[in-house]
């Protein structure tokens, strides 16, 4: 780590689906040692009987029960001085419980928001995951947009929120290296 690449205490790198995040955080977790990768999503694959698809609207207390065991671990390897990178769905409503839960004072917190059309191809293009509802991914994306769109004069969103994002894997993780770097991705809790 150096001044350049200060490496998280705890990373969230977040977005509709579609946006990037599995692919940027691995190639982020793999630049620090040593490094933990929180997959959100491996927290669901958790639950056994009785899980309900975490995109429809009956799935709240099973989806906060599940967030809040990710940010307990995410936390927990942070406090012990990993360089922690999380992956998965936390928008910015849920951030100041989100963090709370994690034990820290102080994330880095980065939004990855390409356009619409970008998100939906690569949700329908997918092998290998279990999330394919356009629907949905639409739907996530649109409540991305809303709840980083600050009006005039009102407080800007937490974290940073990248929209223009480089085409390869490496400039994504080298535009949040230096969100991380100037400090416009830090986020504190608000006590």
């Amino acid at each position: 780590m150096s001044a350049n690449d200060p490496g998280p205490g705890l990373l969230v790198v977040t977005g509709p689906p579609g946006s990037g995040k599995s692919t940027v955080c691995e190639a982020l977790a793999d630049r620090w040692e040593p490094s933990v990768l929180v997959e959100g999503d491996a927290f669901f694959r958790f639950l056994r009987r009785g899980m309900i698809p975490p995109w429809l609207p009956e799935a709240h207390a099973q989806n906060d029960t599940t967030v809040r065991a990710a940010a307990a671990s995410a936390g927990g390897f942070a406090a012990g001085g990993m360089a922690v990178v999380y992956d998965g769905v936390i928008g910015p409503w849920f951030l100041p419980a989100f963090t709370r839960l994690t034990g820290l004072d102080v994330i880095d917190y980065v939004v990855l928001l390409p356009p619409v059309e970008t998100c939906l191809k690569r949700v329908e293009t997918r092998i290998g995951h279990g999330f394919t509802d356009l629907d949905a991914a639409r739907h996530m994306h649109d409540d991305f947009v809303r709840a980083t769109t600050s009006d005039p004069g009102a407080a800007s969103p937490p974290g940073v929120v990248l929209t223009d994002l480089p085409d390869d894997v490496a400039g994504v993780a080298d535009a949040i290296i230096a969100a991380m770097a100037s400090g416009r991705s830090r986020y504190t809790v608000a006590d």
